[in-house]
């Protein structure tokens, strides 16, 4: 029996009040923006629309697990972002370890595996810690996998796996003649998952701001003026609904 879950209604388009989701995007990507817009909105300083930006995280984890999402992977802190004055960058870096000591009982118990991508060794010691009790405490889990982009940048990425690649053919670990765009993935951060089916970004923007930009070739893209403070499982779950009436041709016909 295929998967139901009630669904959402809109102005736009009227759907059934239960749709069946059995062909729900295996990897979904989400670029989690307009925080400090929110907070301005509303007269609060930019760390409110941090903090309120955390709580949405943890539902749409839990929407995720409901509707059967192997990856969920968040932009959670680009290498862009240390350029932000010093008591934002220091809040959001403090966001983790508030994150997962008061939620990581409830990823536990739901079966979450919570992984990072990203120049992991420059984060701060208090956030390095968090993060690899997540994943010690996790390791074992097999249900969705929730992959926090810390200190990323898609550049540098890239540039990082050319550097390695070259290191690695200079010690006959790797020939020439070998390399091709699977052995290229494997060098980069996200070796063993898939690439995103899906990539959601919020808040208007309709750029990729450096992130997964090998990894994002032939992914579904699907934009909302919405911030991500507003975001929604129900906004989450229009995303996966539009997902599912796209057909994905990779260049085919």
């Amino acid at each position: 029996m295929p998967m139901k879950l009630p669904f959402f209604k809109n102005k736009k388009t009227k759907v059934k009040e239960e749709t069946e989701l059995d062909n729900i995007p295996e990897h979904v990507a989400i670029i989690m923006d307009g925080n400090g817009r929110w907070a301005k909105k509303r007269g609060f300083p930019r760390i409110a629309g941090h903090k309120e930006g955390m709580e949405v995280v943890k539902k749409i984890v839990n929407t995720a697990v409901n509707c059967h999402v192997k990856v969920l992977t968040l932009y959670a802190f680009s290498t862009e972002n240390w350029s932000r004055p010093k008591s934002e960058v220091d809040y959001l870096l403090g966001l983790p370890k508030e994150f997962l000591h008061i939620y990581l009982p409830e990823m536990i118990e739901n079966n979450v595996k919570i992984d990072t991508i990203g120049n992991f060794d420059v984060l701060p010691n208090h956030t390095k810690k968090a993060i690899r009790y997540a994943k010690e405490q996790t390791k074992d889990n097999d249900g969705l996998l929730l992959n926090f982009a810390l200190n990323y940048g898609s550049r540098f990425e890239i540039v990082q796996a050319i550097r390695q690649i070259i290191t690695d053919i200079d010690s006959s670990k790797l020939t020439l003649d070998k390399l091709d765009e699977h052995i290229f993935s494997e060098y980069l951060y996200t070796t063993g998952l898939s690439d995103p089916d899906l990539l959601i970004r919020t808040s208007g923007e309709q750029r990729l701001s450096n992130f997964l930009l090998w990894q994002l070739a032939y992914t579904e893209f699907w934009f909302t003026d919405v911030l991500w403070p507003d975001f929604s499982d129900e906004k989450f779950k229009e995303a996966l609904h539009d997902y599912q009436r796209r057909k994905r041709r990779y260049g085919g016909i």
